[in-house]
């Protein structure tokens, strides 16, 4: 059995999570409109994890628990 469409969102969203992090990265502008499109769509789910998870050091570990969630439910939706 495959996850169909919702395996292929949340495949999506992980994608969009990676650039996200990626940019984080090298210099941009943050007034751009595709990373103030990347903070609206992964801000409400990565706020939540900080109140959980705090940084280690200068590094936030929110996107790492992010995709562990998110591949723990694209197995869920497989079987």
């Amino acid at each position: 059995m495959t996850g169909g469409p919702i395996q292929g969102l949340i495949s999506l969203y992980e994608l969009i999570l990676f650039v996200r992090i990626f940019l984080s990265w090298i210099p941009h502008e943050s007034d751009h409109p595709v990373v103030e499109f990347l903070h609206k769509v992964t801000d409400p789910v990565l706020e939540p994890v900080r109140k959980v998870v705090p940084p280690v050091g200068n590094i936030d570990a929110s996107p790492i628990v992010v995709f562990f969630g998110l591949e723990f439910l694209k197995r869920i939706i497989i079987f």
